[in-house]
């Protein structure tokens, strides 16, 4: 029993002597806290603390000031606004700054350390940015749309305003101001339907039972098409007709594919031409594929 307890407390032993004597290699992988502790001024710290609740209040008042102006100026609320949000971003910065230079050391050392930091900081920051603006350039010189141009991407749909290096500017049909970055353009599937002309194709969809009378259905939405005040007459109106299962009745469906004369008229001429057809059809007595006409014809007496 004694020759193995010896063994054991060797071994035990010559643990204890690596654990508390490593290598020389291995000591100079080790970072000298002391040194990194040397750069903070630990009064300063303790100064910094009072400097960020005294922004914190300043903020709060700034705030304050501008819900108040906001609310009695209404007329200027959005110039109030804009300066509110300069003199928040004035106040970081400017407490950081001081923070900073209160904490710590600005040694040529630490002034690396810190570049450093901040260089990696910007650089990741960044690289959105970076790759927009290559993306921007790309596509001033591919040009898959153009400025006029109306486009449809990523659900939205409207008439495309500014092609700048970061960002394209679409305004939509509801007068509401999209931004794009330009990376984000290259990497999804974008819709243009004139691109660079005025004149556009506009398909609209028109539905009619089955056993209505398709001949007078196309002929009533193409002159309702090439009347319109809308219509570009210089291109050919086609009608289109196919046969679908709509609402789990068989109908027809009448695809009309006019051009309107500038893209800006594109929504009233699909209501124009919507409006005019729908008044035929009712004097015609042409019929839309539902149960709701055939109960109304049986109750008129007539058969349908």
């Amino acid at each position: 029993m004694r020759p193995s307890f010896k063994r054991l407390l060797v071994t035990v032993t010559a643990g204890g002597l690596v654990a508390a004597l490593p290598s020389t290699a291995f000591a100079q992988d080790i970072p000298d806290i002391s040194k990194l502790s040397g750069f903070i001024r630990w009064g300063g710290v303790a100064l910094s603390i009072f400097v960020i609740v005294g922004a914190t209040v300043a903020m709060r008042i700034v705030s304050a000031t501008a819900a108040r102006l906001s609310a009695r100026f209404t007329n200027r609320r959005l110039l109030v606004q804009k300066l509110e949000s300069f003199t928040s971003f004035v106040l970081y910065i400017a407490t950081t700054l001081v923070v900073v230079g209160l904490s710590v050391r600005l040694d040529p050392t630490a002034l690396t350390v810190i570049g450093s930091a901040l260089a990696f900081a910007i650089g990741f920051a960044m690289r959105d940015l970076v790759a927009a603006f290559i993306a921007g350039i790309t596509i001033i010189f591919d040009r898959p749309f153009q400025v006029g141009d109306r486009v449809q991407y990523a659900g939205e749909y409207g008439d495309i305003v500014k092609v700048g290096l970061r960002s394209v500017r679409m305004n939509t049909l509801d007068h509401n101001l999209v931004t794009i970055p330009n990376n984000k353009i290259l990497t999804d599937v974008t819709s243009c339907g004139n691109y660079g002309a005025l004149e556009m194709q506009v398909g609209m969809d028109f539905f009619v039972g089955a056993d209505q009378d398709l001949a007078l259905a196309k002929e009533i939405i193409h002159e309702a098409c090439i009347t319109s005040r809308y219509c570009y007459l210089a291109m050919p109106v086609p009608i289109l007709l196919k046969q679908v299962l709509k609402d789990d009745f068989v109908a027809y469906q009448l695809k009309a594919r006019p051009y309107v004369l500038d893209v800006k008229y594109e929504k009233p001429f699909e209501t124009d031409v919507h409006t005019r057809v729908q008044a035929a059809f009712m004097k015609h007595g042409i019929l839309p594929p539902a149960v709701l006409h055939r109960q109304v014809a049986e109750r008129r007496g007539v058969t349908a």
